[in-house]
């Protein structure tokens, strides 16, 4: 049974996956690692894996299948004795695998990290990484947590365990990490324990793919619920874009963190916590469609 498994859901450029097994390749010096890499791009992007990276696990899923489906799959392929679940276009440090574990063998269920910014060679890159990452952004609060990143924690295998009719749900990990304290289990916050946002964006790409987030999250947040219901959510999605630009804003100041990139990427933030309001506003009224399958 190995340490530590990481499940890596293939989403995105085959150079993010490059890039991704080669810094989970430095820790396996450290380690006893298991790394399940779960694609839906296709052969190309399988077979370059399995090249570079021959010690990995490539496992082929349908193309249409949504990024927490495949994480579900990387838990149900899992064998090692805690699991970790990153993403295509993160970066792992030197010693983040054993950290991880240490972290846990204090007697831990869950332990989760931050993230910094990787992608820093335009504005675009830098004004996506702060409006979607400016909660994860280091410093935050170290210990006991309401919430952890989906994409730089670890969980142990028996907290999995009790937890597989949740994963079966096909939710994003915040549906996941409200069962887990709900069972009794704290979530644990490690700042300390950092990785690296390395993904490259074009506006339009950004764009979208706010909106298809938010219209997957609102779809299944009403899902079955009564018209009038969904027609009050949808209204209060109007009043979203300048909550989110406010709270995006004041995170970033009182991390004293970025701040010359902050003031640059306002219009661009404007922007994208608009297609943000107007995805949960399309999604409260007309459901997800296929938005989820869409994100990555």
């Amino acid at each position: 049974m190995p340490e530590l498994s990481v499940i890596v859901p293939s989403v995105n450029e085959v150079d993010d996956l490059v890039d991704c097994l080669a810094a989970l390749e430095t820790q396996r010096a450290d380690v006893d690692l298991e790394v399940l890499v779960i694609d839906r791009l296709g052969e190309h992007v399988r077979h370059t894996a399995r090249v570079r990276a021959p010690w990995a696990r490539v496992i082929a899923v349908p193309p249409d299948t949504p990024i927490p489906r495949m994480r579900a799959r990387g838990f149900e392929e899992a064998t090692g004795e805690a699991i970790a679940v990153i993403e295509d276009h993160v970066m792992v440090p030197p010693g983040w695998a054993r950290a991880m574990l240490d972290a846990l063998a204090e007697g831990h269920g869950v332990v989760g990290g931050s993230v910094e910014n990787a992608a820093t060679g335009t504005l675009i890159d830098w004004a996506a990484f702060l409006c979607e990452y400016s909660h994860c952004l280091p410093p935050i609060p170290a210990g006991p947590a309401e919430w952890l990143t989906g994409n730089n924690v670890v969980y142990a295998r028996a907290v999995i365990e009790r937890h597989r009719d949740v994963l079966a749900e096909g939710r994003w990990e915040d549906r996941l990490h409200e069962a887990i304290r709900s069972d009794g289990t704290a979530l644990i916050c490690r700042p300390e324990i950092v990785v690296g946002h390395k993904k490259h964006y074009s506006f339009g790409e950004y764009f979208s793919q706010r909106y298809l987030f938010a219209r997957a999250f609102a779809g299944a947040r009403v899902a079955g619920a009564p018209l009038d219901t969904r027609l009050a959510y949808a209204a209060g999605a109007l009043a979203l874009p300048p909550v989110l630009f406010y709270r995006t804003i004041s995170r970033i100041l009182a991390k004293r963190k970025h701040t010359e990139w902050l003031w640059r990427s306002i219009p661009l933030l404007l922007a994208f916590v608009t297609s943000w309001g107007f995805g949960e506003f399309v999604g409260y009224l007309r459901g997800p469609g296929d938005a989820l399958a869409r994100v990555r």
